[in-house]
Parts: C-alpha cells; sequence; structure tokens
C-alpha cells in the first residue's frame, strides 16, 4: 500500500528510475537540486514575463490588480503542486504528465495525453521563437543600424537550440543557470529602482484591494498571468536524471512555484508602483511591450535600459531551450513507450540526452517558423506573424494545454492513490488535487470562452476556436494510437506510462520470443 510520506515500498505498482548502465537510457544522476531549480526557472523567463505578459495584462483587463491574480494563482498552483509532488516521488517518466495520467485513469487516457502534452509543449517552445526573433531585429536596426527580418535569427536560434538540445542536460543547466542569474539580478534591480523612486503616489497598496479585480473577468485576467507559472510543473519531467528523484523533485517544485508566486506579485506590484495605480493602465496601452523600459529609462538611464534590452532576448532563449528540452523528454519517452516510433525513445550513448526527441523538435519548429515567414508579407519591423501571430497563438494554445492537463491530472492523482487504498493516508492531499482540479477547469473554461481575447482575434474569428481545436485533434489521435495498441499490441499498451520498466519489459519479452523461436528452429 501506498502510504502517507513515507519511502515507497518495492512493488508491482511502484514506478522506480532504472539506474541501468543501458545506453538507451536516460543517465541517472546527471542533474541535481541546484541545476534542476536552475533549469525549471529558466523557462519561466522572468524578464519576459515582467516586459512582456505583465503590460498586456494591465493594458488588455484595465485593472490595477494584477499583482493580486499573481497571489490567487499561486495558491491554486500549491493546492496543485501537494498532490503532483506526491505523485513524483511514486512515479518517475520524462513523460510526467500523461504517465500519472496513465498511471491513474488507465492507458488510454496516457495515451491521449501524451498527444495534448507534446502538442502543447512544442507549441509554446516555437511560439518563443516569433518573439526571440522579432527582439533580435529591433537590436540590430537600433544598435547596428541594419535591417534584419525577424525570422534570420528566429531559424538561427532554431539551429542553436537543437545543438545544445543534444547535449549533456548537465551542461544545458548551466547555460541556463547563468541566463537566469543574470536576468533575474536585473528584475531586482529594476524592482529597487521602482521601489526607491515610485511614481505620484507612492508605495501605494491599491493593487492588492479585492476591489481592484472586482467585475473585471477574472477568469480571463488569471489566463493572462498563468503564463507566469508555467515552469515549476516541468521538474518531474527530469525525475530519471536526478540523483535522488523521490526528494529533488518535490523539493524543486516547491521551491520555483514560492519564488515564482512572490517574483511576479511583487515586481507587477512595482510596476504598477512605479507608473502609479491611477496611471499604469493607460501607459501600459500607450507603450504596450515598451512599457518596463520607459519606466526604467527615466530612473537607470540608458546604458541600464540597453543591458536589459539584451538580457531580455537571452532570457527568451534561455526559455525556449527549457521548453525544447522539456518537448524533446516527452518525445522519448513516447518513443520509449511505442507511442511514437521507437527510435525516439533511445537516448544518446555519448551525452545520454534524448537526441532523437531533440532532432524531432527542431524539425518541427524548423517547420512551423518557416511557414509563419513564408506567409510574412509585412515590411521588416513590422510585429504582425513574429509576435501578434506566431508568439501570441502558439503561446496561448500552449498554456491552454498545459492548463488543461493541469486539471486531468488533478483527477488522476485523487484515482491513482484511491485505486491503490492509500485514500486515507494521502487524505489532505488528495482534497487539495481536488480544489486544484475545480480551479484550474474553472480557468480553462474562460480560457476557452475568451480565447479571441487572449489572441487578440476579434469576437467571432475562426482562430478562436481553430487553435483550441487543435488540442482536440492531439487527444483524438492519441486516443486512437490508444485504441491500436491495446487491440494489436497488449504488452505494450500495458507499458504506457511505466517508463524505463516498460522498456526492459519489452526487451525482454523480445528477448523470449527470440528464445523460442531457436528452440522452435532447434526441433
Amino acid at each position: 500500500m501506498l502510504t502517507g510520506s513515507s519511502e515507497p515500498t518495492a512493488g508491482p505498482d511502484d514506478i522506480s528510475t532504472y539506474r541501468g548502465h543501458d545506453p538507451g537510457a536516460l543517465r541517472a544522476g546527471r542533474i541535481g537540486t541546484a541545476g534542476l531549480l536552475l533549469s525549471v526557472l529558466a523557462a519561466t523567463a522572468p524578464l519576459m514575463v515582467v516586459a512582456g505578459v505583465m503590460p498586456t495584462t494591465y493594458a488588455v483587463m484595465g485593472i490595477v490588480g494584477q499583482p493580486l491574480l499573481y497571489v490567487i494563482l499561486g495558491v491554486v498552483m500549491a493546492l496543485f503542486a501537494v498532490g503532483y509532488a506526491e505523485m513524483s516521488r511514486h512515479v518517475h517518466n520524462a513523460g510526467a504528465f500523461y504517465a500519472y495520467i496513465a498511471r491513474g485513469l488507465g492507458g488510454i487516457a496516457g495515451s491521449a495525453a501524451s498527444y495534448v502534452a507534446f502538442a502543447a509543449y512544442s507549441a509554446l517552445q516555437v511560439g518563443i521563437f516569433g518573439i526571440f526573433g522579432y527582439e533580435v531585429s529591433a537590436l540590430c536596426q537600433q544598435h547596428l543600424d541594419a535591417e534584419v527580418a525577424w525570422w534570420v535569427p528566429a531559424l538561427a536560434a532554431v539551429l542553436v537550440t537543437a545543438v545544445l538540445g543534444a547535449l549533456k542536460i548537465d551542461l544545458n543547466a548551466k547555460v541556463l543557470g547563468v541566463l537566469l542569474v543574470i536576468e533575474a539580478l536585473l528584475v531586482v534591480v529594476l524592482d529597487i529602482a521602482f521601489a526607491s523612486d515610485p511614481g505620484p503616489q507612492g508605495l501605494s497598496l491599491l493593487a492588492f484591494d479585492p476591489g481592484t479585480i472586482a467585475g473585471a473577468g477574472l477568469g480571463t485576467a488569471l489566463c493572462f498571468t498563468i503564463a507566469g507559472f508555467l515552469g515549476f510543473e516541468q521538474a518531474p519531467v527530469y525525475a530519471e536524471e536526478t540523483n535522488k528523484p523521490r526528494t529533488v523533485v518535490r523539493r524543486v517544485m516547491f521551491m520555483a512555484l514560492a519564488i515564482v508566486a512572490v517574483f511576479f506579485a511583487l515586481t507587477s506590484w512595482l510596476v504598477g508602483v512605479a507608473a502609479g495605480p491611477d496611471n499604469i493602465v493607460g501607459e501600459a496601452r500607450e507603450e504596450s511591450a515598451g512599457l518596463i523600459f520607459s519606466l526604467i529609462d527615466p530612473r537607470l538611464g540608458g546604458v541600464f535600459t540597453d543591458l536589459l534590452h539584451v538580457f531580455f532576448v537571452t532570457g527568451i532563449f534561455a526559455s525556449m531551450l527549457a521548453f525544447h528540452n522539456v518537448v524533446s523528454r516527452y518525445a522519448f519517452a513516447m518513443g520509449r513507450e511505442g507511442l511514437l516510433p521507437r527510435a525516439l525513445g533511445r537516448a544518446s550513448a555519448s551525452t545520454g540526452a534524448p537526441a532523437y526527441g531533440s532532432l524531432l523538435q527542431t524539425v518541427l519548429a524548423f517547420l512551423v517558423v518557416t511557414a509563419f515567414a513564408v506567409t510574412d508579407d509585412k515590411p521588416v519591423g513590422d510585429p504582425t506573424a513574429a509576435v501578434l501571430n506566431l508568439f501570441t497563438w502558439m503561446g496561448n494554445l500552449g498554456a491552454l494545454g498545459v492548463i488543461l492537463l493541469m486539471a486531468v491530472t488533478s483527477v488522476a492523482i485523487i484515482a491513482f492513490f484511491v485505486r491503490r487504498g492509500a485514500a486515507g493516508a494521502q487524505g489532505w492531499r488528495l482534497v487539495c488535487s481536488g480544489l486544484a482540479a475545480a480551479g484550474l477547469a474553472t480557468i480553462f473554461v474562460y480560457a476557452v470562452k475568451d480565447f479571441d481575447v487572449l489572441i487578440d482575434a476579434g469576437a467571432g474569428s475562426a482562430l478562436s476556436w481553430a487553435l483550441p481545436g487543435l488540442l482536440l485533434v492531439a487527444a483524438a489521435v492519441g486516443t486512437v494510437v490508444g485504441l491500436a495498441l491495446r487491440s494489436r499490441s497488449p504488452e505494450t499498451f500495458a507499458g504506457i506510462g511505466q517508463g524505463n520498466q516498460a522498456f526492459r519489459l519489452e526487451r525482454a519479452a523480445d528477448e523470449e520470443a527470440a528464445a523460442r523461436a531457436q528452440d522452435g528452429a532447434r526441433e
């Protein structure tokens, strides 16, 4: 039986990281607490959230209570993390979301979730190439007086990400760590500048008044700000590569969640303080993505503002790499379990990285960026294709998919422990998962309802249903794959969500079949 907080005992229902020396497996012990924390936080892209998401939320929602939104979301995510972290102690699989869902709700649900996860995280990663390309293009225009189409640096970033994605995860963690630390320090400097030189209303606490978000479309507003939290849920993806998966993953999740919630609530408040609660909405609508830079320039000067621009770009790149690593590991896990071609389920013998999964993600990113580049008929410097379309469409599609996965995973966690007779021991965790499922489902409904607002497509736009419909398509494909496996290959179907254990069982079955064939030949 699985019990409260004690270490799970070995049994047929337990999944543990395979620490053997199979050259096709991910390498255990490659990343510790610090490296995993930096990798996870890099995906949140602090400067991208501060300079992109926060001004957009102020402008579109027209409210000053954005800091309170981060507090509310922090509570919802903490409720989710309670069950999610406990699940990570019992199931170690690079497929995280879909593995948990398979273990709780069955192989068909797990197969459907795997395709939704792959589509959602791929969309998030590919979308970031758009804003990266646009920002690099803008820097070239500003400092080099050179016109560079956004897709040139975007495609270059695809190639660089491909190279790094195929290398050792500990090397990736170092790259991400350096970029993240610099990025975080710059935001801290920005916060100190805003706090020491506030706007006309001083250090007002009006933003934390619940009345500031009343009647403002709370659900839709939460959809805008939830992007800042995407990243902490990725920790279990690296469970097979950590040195102590049962403790490191859980520790990193809660550390990352606490840092993100406090960091963004504080910074969004100080951004409002810098402009003044009465002015922040108007300035955000006027300056758009330039809001942060326009607020910091008179306080710290042009040199710091230029530095902020540069590391805004490197922060975007760090986020791209972090999401690339996650997608490649989902592809690896799906290939290992027969949900995608088996070749994807083999790690590089030299680096231990999911090189084929990385290659698949690179090809997809190249094709999508190229498609947006070919259809871009706007002059250089126009953000329509790169930012308003590629980044906004793909980013919101990906976020919608992750919200859905979180909600379903919360239900799966409850089912997992109840079916194993551990409901009593895990009672308070299951209550938290139930509350998280309700909160996340509510946010998901609002996100679908107001998707046209999220992607700035206008009421009645076909995109408002076509883009979310892609998640249904992914789920349908995954369902068909699961049904086909259940019918044609019951052994493979039984391995969905099993990770390396399934890989070894599959290999053992092949060896047994070969032995039987040899015996038959001798007879």
